[in-house]
Order: C-alpha cells, then sequence, then structure tokens
C-alpha cells in the first residue's frame, strides 16, 4: 500500500535538515559555526563556566567540546585557566575578540531569525513553537517535567 502523503516525520526531519544546513551557512559566511556560536552564547550567559557547564549547555560532549574549546582559544575568542580551587577543572572565559565574534555572530542569528519568521505572524509563531513543543513530547525528548503547552482554541 503507498501512502497518499508524505509521513509528518519525513516532512519536520526534511524541514529540520534544510534550516539546518542554512543556518550553519550563515554562520560559516559570517566567519563562525554553530559549535562556535553554542559556547559563545553559553558563555555570554555565563561570564565564566567550567568545561562541564559548557558541555552541558551546548550538548557536545568530551573531545568534541575540547576540539572546539582548543580552535576558539587559538583564535584569540576564549582563555582558559585551571580554577584555584580545583586544578582539574578549567575555568572558561571570553576575551575581547569573542564579545567581538559575538556580536557579529548575534547580528547573523538574527537576521537567520527574521527569514525564518517571514510570513509568520506572533500567533503562527506560537502555534509552531507549541506544535513542535507538543512533537518533542510524543517522541519522548522533551525536558523531564516539562507539560504539552495547551492549546488556545
Amino acid at each position: 500500500m503507498k501512502p497518499t502523503q508524505e509521513t509528518l516525520g519525513i516532512t519536520l526531519a526534511a524541514a529540520a535538515r534544510d534550516a539546518s544546513r542554512a543556518f550553519d551557512a550563515a554562520l560559516q559566511s559570517a566567519g563562525g559555526s554553530r559549535p562556535v556560536w553554542l559556547v559563545l552564547m553559553a558563555l555570554k550567559q555565563h561570564a565564566t563556566a567550567n568545561q562541564r557547564e559548557i558541555a552541558q549547555k551546548v550538548g557536545i560532549q568530551g573531545a568534541t567540546l575540547t576540539h572546539h574549546l582548543n580552535a576558539m582559544e587559538s583564535s584569540g575568542l576564549l582563555s582558559r585557566r585551571r580554577d584555584p580551587h580545583n586544578r582539574r577543572v578549567h575555568i572558561v572565559e571570553l576575551t575581547e575578540a569573542g564579545h567581538a565574534m559575538f556580536l557579529q555572530l548575534l547580528g547573523t542569528v538574527t537576521a537567520f531569525d527574521k527569514r525564518l519568521r517571514d510570513g509568520l505572524d506572533e500567533g503562527d509563531i506560537a502555534t509552531l513553537r507549541r506544535l513542535l513543543a507538543v512533537l518533542q513530547h510524543n517522541v519522548g525528548s522533551s525536558a523531564e517535567g516539562t507539560k504539552v503547552p495547551a492549546r488556545n482554541d
């Protein structure tokens, strides 16, 4: 039996893939990448953080995070130092260049978000957020204790 419509999962996966690729291309054209943006965001939210805290916020673990932090440190975007209270922990901080890169990428991220919102009003965006939360809940990926938002109709 042939389905008459593409499944919702395939449609969602294709939209997510296309949006992800376009976002990555926008960041790359501005001199960044998604991991760089995520680390910069984490450090803008918490001026100093250790690598474990950054990994938790960014969703990148172990050697992969270390690879990105090494590259960012080599580029002068951040600095790392040992925590004086626990020598096994590295404290990570943005440099002036890191703050400047954040602002540069923020402009790109804001423009990309505006592009995504084209043709959508605030009600559409609220509905989309609610529906995405329902889909996350349905596949078991929502944060523990998160409730599915109620419908507004």
